[in-house]
């Protein structure tokens, strides 16, 4: 699957003076992956950056042979910057390190890439799974029956999230994992695979969730089997804005809540691999093209968001981001599964209408 978004303004040879630049994809089938997507387009299609950047994106799915494939040929069709986000840390490093060789500045955002030369940018992953675990386990007095839904095999977001949360259940002995299934990052098939807990074990039977992606899910299933909002168990999970909104007190004033996409009181943290990361990587590529010096690893701030600290963003400005708002009105934002941790200073050039459709700040 190959998409070209060669952004050229000018006829002739303004696009031959452009840099090719190659946007590598593995895995799409989640929110995340369409809104970081989204971000990188409108990076490249920025002021600051549309008469620079000759954008072609390609998805290889989660197949790493594949991934590997598509990178060896765009590096023969002349890339100059590959922003990738890697099925495995590891299972890229020879192409990755031939693309190196042959001039090529690598990226890899959120996941991270293991060979030497190439650059990184993502949060502390073992940070996100260990502070949300934490938050758990104080949450539960240090006991009780919890369920785990982890993210996508391989990738190194997956493996040392889910380490440093077992890591921290492993200090609490009346912590007890009863159920753990692969949510694959999608409010889809946490349905699924919480369905099947269900099947087996009521939610009477469940203390409390760790779950990559999948509260807002899990919230809304209570509701709908018919479990009061006041009741909800306590959650540890991803940064969606269905999930947010929920967490807002009862009775807050939000335009277009509907169903389960409403204020409930729910108890949660709420943290993110924050979608601009691609965004940010695209932005440091091109500098690196134009020789500036760029640290081999960006280490973005964790995200965390809590009951305490849930603030509504009623418009969705770049104003009010920067003024800390972290949830946004379901009017602005249909799609609960939507990610809401868009926010940084280092990408004024993407905000919200970035990461629904792809447009730049002006």
């Amino acid at each position: 699957m190959a998409l070209s978004l060669g952004l050229a303004s000018h006829p002739g040879d303004a696009a031959a003076e452009k840099y090719k630049i190659y946007l590598s994809m593995s895995f799409i089938g989640n929110d995340w992956q369409a809104e970081a997507a989204n971000m990188i387009k409108a990076m490249a299609a920025h002021k600051s950056m549309a008469d620079k950047v000759d954008l072609q994106i390609q998805v290889a799915g989660p197949n790493a042979q594949r991934q590997i494939q598509q990178i060896n040929s765009m590096v023969q069709a002349g890339a100059k910057a590959i922003i990738v986000f890697p099925i495995s840390p590891t299972a890229l490093n020879q192409v990755v390190k031939n693309a190196c060789d042959k001039g090529v500045v690598v990226i890899a955002y959120d996941a991270e890439i293991t060979e030497p030369c190439a650059y990184n940018v993502h949060i502390d992953q073992h940070e996100a799974g260990r502070v949300t675990a934490e938050w758990l386990a104080k949450k539960l007095n240090g006991k009780g029956d919890i369920v785990i839904l982890t993210g996508v095999p391989g990738t190194s977001v997956d493996t040392q999230r889910t380490e440093a949360a077992k890591e921290v259940f492993a200090k609490y002995p009346d912590i007890h994992i009863v159920a753990e299934s692969v949510g694959m990052w999608s409010q889809a098939v946490s349905r699924t695979e919480l369905s099947k807990i269900l099947a087996t074990r009521g939610w009477d039977k469940i203390d409390g969730l760790w779950l990559q992606v999948g509260c807002y899910t899990a919230n809304s299933m209570q509701v709908e089997s018919g479990i009061s909002p006041d009741k909800l168990k306590p959650c540890a999970g991803e940064g969606a804005n269905g999930g947010r909104i929920q967490m807002l007190p009862v009775g807050t004033e939000v335009e277009g809540a509907n169903a389960t996409y409403t204020p409930m009181n729910a108890p949660r943290i709420s943290y993110a691999s924050p979608p601009y990361s691609g965004a940010l990587a695209l932005k440091l590529a091109v500098q690196k093209l134009e020789g500036k010096e760029i640290p081999k690893l960006t280490i973005l701030p964790l995200p965390i968001v809590t009951n305490d600290t849930i603030k509504l963003c009623k418009e969705g400005t770049w104003a009010e981001m920067k003024a800390g708002c972290n949830a946004f009105q379901p009017s602005l934002v249909p799609n609960p599964g939507w990610f809401a941790s868009i926010y940084s200073e280092q990408t004024p050039e993407v905000g919200l209408q970035g990461a629904l459709v792809g447009q730049p700040e002006e």
